[in-house]
């Protein structure tokens, strides 16, 4: 199958298709970025929440290919502490200059943020955050940061 798309696309076929192949060759431009901050009682302005979520343009979005561990509430020490470091950490990579925000499969999430895959220069923040064991890869479900972190 994947032969037969692969062989499809090199003699041609891709130009039945003009707009896949244009948004194939385009990067995305990192055009959008707030001075943030930590947030704090009803300030809800470009700002951080915890390691996965952030208030953006006064919609609050939430970083949809990682989870980060809680912190309201942590369920141990161990992971309120992580949990400060991933949200210093966003922190400081959404104030290092300017982002791209995508759209995944779903919108939004039940609790009404936005689901936004958050990159710099083609490059997840999310991997950032993984790289330096800070998040995991969202697989749908939470895991505990307290057993076997």
């Amino acid at each position: 199958m994947i032969i037969a798309v692969g062989s499809w696309l090199a003699y041609g076929g891709a130009d039945a298709l003009p707009g896949l192949t244009t948004l194939a060759k385009t990067p995305t431009t990192d055009s959008l970025s707030a001075a943030f901050s930590i947030c704090d009682g009803s300030h809800r302005a470009n700002c951080v929440v915890d390691g996965d979520t952030f208030w953006f343009n006064g919609q609050k979005i939430r970083i949809a290919d990682i989870d980060t561990p809680e912190l309201s509430p942590p369920r141990c020490e161990a992971e309120r502490i992580k949990g400060e470091a991933a949200k210093s950490r966003l922190l400081a990579l959404l104030n290092a200059g300017k982002f791209s925000l995508s759209a995944e499969f779903r919108d939004e999430d039940k609790y009404g943020r936005k689901l936004r895959t958050v990159s710099r220069a083609g490059n997840s923040l999310g991997d950032v955050l993984i790289d330096e064991g800070l998040a995991r890869s969202w697989d749908g479900a939470r895991h505990g940061w307290c057993d076997g972190m």
